[in-house]
């Protein structure tokens, strides 16, 4: 069997704390957050997979890109650290980007998909 066949039910991508104080305030930095190429901000783009915020307020950000060799790749992640770290409470931020599972148009949100004139 092969080793890195997924076990039946786990997710591809890893849940974020939605449940924490501080995740409404995350969501809104990453919203600040613009893909340069496409007028729409970076979480309803759906490059945002997941905010994780652990018990001493230190956020872990999984995020990706349209695609592999988008020409921000180096500067986004930056970005979207420089728009939480400020926030009240906010320990330390580590964004990882990931294009595991790659990203796809079904990711955006119906604002997003609204907005670029997909529905």
């Amino acid at each position: 069997m092969n080793s890195e066949t997924k076990v039946e039910g786990t997710p591809l991508i890893k849940p974020s704390s939605t449940d924490h104080p501080l995740y409404d305030s995350v969501v809104d930095a990453c919203r600040t957050v613009f893909d340069p190429e496409i007028p729409v901000n970076i979480f309803d783009l759906g490059l945002i997979y997941t905010v994780e915020i652990d018990t001493e307020n230190a956020v872990s950000i999984i995020m990706t890109l349209t695609a592999p060799g988008c020409p921000v790749a180096g500067e986004m992640p930056g970005w979207v650290a420089d728009a939480v770290e400020p926030l009240a409470g906010v320990k330390q931020v580590d964004v990882q980007m990931t294009f595991d599972p790659p990203w796809g148009m079904e990711m955006m949100s119906d604002e997003a998909r609204l907005e670029l004139g997909f529905m």
